[in-house]
């Protein structure tokens, strides 16, 4: 059900968010979470559901409550395809988010890139084309080095 919904093309909902929200932050960072927080439930969900038997059999063993389950067996061991997820996630929601800013804004890296696109300004497009390539750049790479320590502790 989650991919079906994933399928619907998000800037076709993004009319209702400005509706739900108005035109200012809370819509962008909604449309910016539409985008996100999918992928992070499926990476979440596929996770829990590739837990080795054995660490349940092992947990069940120890007579672990629920919650104890949960916190020492599944968390841990669903963690690194998690924060795969979560770097995914704020990938598209990074993405989602300017988005927003292009179509609805009245500030931001978004609405800047628009109004150079129409006054034909190549430098200022360059220069806030540079600037969200470092910042997606920066956060991604350290996204992925924690990502390469949490998988490499498997």
């Amino acid at each position: 059900m989650l991919v079906a919904l994933y399928s619907i093309p998000k800037i076709t909902l993004y009319p209702l968010l400005l509706l739900a929200f108005g035109l200012g932050m809370p819509a962008k960072i909604a449309f910016g979470a539409l985008h996100g927080i999918i992928p992070v439930a499926l990476f979440t969900i596929n996770a829990v559901r590739n837990v080795r038997p054995i660490l349940i059999k092992t947990g069940r063993v120890h007579r672990l409550t629920p919650v104890e389950m949960v916190w020492r067996v599944l968390f841990p061991a669903a963690l690194p395809e998690i924060f795969t997820g979560l770097r995914v996630g704020f990938s598209l929601t990074l993405i989602g988010t300017l988005l927003g800013e292009m179509f609805a804004a009245q500030r931001g890296l978004g609405y800047l890139l628009m109004t150079a696109i129409g006054l034909h300004n190549v430098e200022l497009i360059m220069a806030v084309t540079v600037i969200l390539f470092v910042l997606a750049g920066v956060a991604s790479s350290v996204l992925l080095a924690v990502d390469h320590r949490l998988h490499a502790r498997v």
